[in-house]
């Protein structure tokens, strides 16, 4: 009787995780941008943590990413990648568009740091 209820429960266990699946796969199909859905994909399978991008994919997926932060002026950004240590440097209008450069930085698969030396461009007087 008692293992009639296990096999019950692990049963619906084992339903539950299969729907989550198909809803995921769904989800993950559904119309985003290529772009976009770059950046929402999960942490990759154990056999593909190891593999590496390439710094110029890096480069260009982070400076996709700035295209898309809201309230970020990337025009003087500069972006270096080695082994997946991300440097920004130059000057952004405000101190607030930093931060957000470095988390647009930081959201790039395969990004594994950020030095972010952005500072404030001073006004010319």
């Amino acid at each position: 009787m008692k293992s009639n209820g296990v096999s019950r429960i692990l049963g619906v266990m084992f339903a539950v995780a299969i729907a989550s699946c198909a809803t995921y796969a769904n989800a993950q199909t559904g119309g985003m941008p290529n772009d976009a859905s770059m950046q929402s994909q999960p942490a990759p399978a154990a056999s593909n943590r190891n593999a590496t991008r390439s710094d110029s994919a890096i480069v260009r997926d982070v400076r996709r990413a700035f295209t898309r932060t809201t309230s970020l002026n990337s025009a003087n950004i500069h972006v270096q990648a080695r082994h997946g240590t991300v440097t920004l440097t130059g000057t952004v209008p405000q101190q607030s568009q930093i931060g957000r450069a470095g988390n647009a930085a930081r959201s790039v698969r395969g990004v594994r740091s950020v030095q972010n030396r952005l500072t404030v461009r001073r006004r010319a007087s």
